[in-house]
């Protein structure tokens, strides 16, 4: 890929603030807005901030990692930047398009790279009733949540409630409960990427939740429909040794 002009962002923290100065000391960097690519320093949470913030701008992004897991990221190394991301394998990340409706019928409409997750907000757990394509797949859950992962996102919270890991480009998404009480073994579902998945509760009034796309959160929400967005993508830059595919495969055997 042949890129010319570069721009280059950091989060607020020392590591990456000093690799963004010792990085400019090499390379010129110009405004966000000028740029063919975007680097960005920092760890997951601050590359996914970036998908969100630059999406309109359909540029690529390609991530250093001056976080802690950098699952999104590249390893930092201050010589031969220009030359690995012109080298660089570009993976296409289609987001989840979040509708969410609140006890005062408002609805909102949120984007989410990662997943969308529904969570209880009171000492009660959440009563949900799951549809998949208009069919009622699951009458009753019982649980502190539920949410739908991306493949992307299969590895971030998803994973961290005992979730599948996916494999890119298998067109699947994850649904998967948050510490569920009933059904007690009911573990999840892998779902084709282009379902529409409905998430209704079944006591808003006793039992509060809300719905988060990524970091956006909704409060007092009554039902969520999940699609995933067909109408825009972002493109995420990999050194070819260290693609996100290979990453995805390699943490299913860590």
């Amino acid at each position: 890929m042949k890129f010319k002009k570069y721009a280059c962002v950091a989060m607020e923290t020392g590591t990456a603030q000093a690799a963004l100065r010792l990085l400019s000391k090499h390379y010129d960097f110009v405004p966000v807005n000028q740029a063919d690519v975007i680097i960005a320093l920092g760890g997951d949470g601050f590359v996914l901030h970036c998908l969100h913030k630059y999406l309109s701008l359909k540029k690529p992004i390609y991530g250093i990692n001056k976080g802690t897991v950098g699952f999104l990221m590249n390893t930092f190394k201050e010589d031969g930047l220009l030359k690995r991301i012109a080298a660089s394998r570009c993976e296409k990340m289609y987001p989840l398009k979040m509708e969410a409706t609140t006890r005062d019928g408002e609805k909102h409409i949120a984007l989410a790279f990662n997943e969308v997750s529904l969570t209880r907000k009171s000492q009660q757990a959440a009563n949900l009733q799951i549809k998949i394509d208009g069919k009622t797949r699951l009458d009753k859950l019982i649980s502190d949540g539920v949410l739908v992962a991306t493949p992307a996102g299969s590895t971030a919270y998803n994973l961290s409630v005992h979730g599948p890991i996916i494999p890119l480009g298998s067109s699947i998404l994850a649904l998967t409960p948050i510490s569920p009480f009933r059904p007690r073994r009911w573990r999840g579902a892998l779902l084709p990427h282009d379902v529409s998945i409905e998430l209704i509760n079944k006591d808003p009034q006793k039992r509060p939740i809300s719905a988060t796309a990524d970091s956006l959160e909704v409060l007092h929400v009554t039902s969520v429909k999940v699609t995933e967005c067909r109408d825009t993508y972002v493109t995420l830059l990999f050194d070819k040794h260290h693609s996100l595919e290979e990453r995805i495969i390699r943490e299913q055997f860590a």
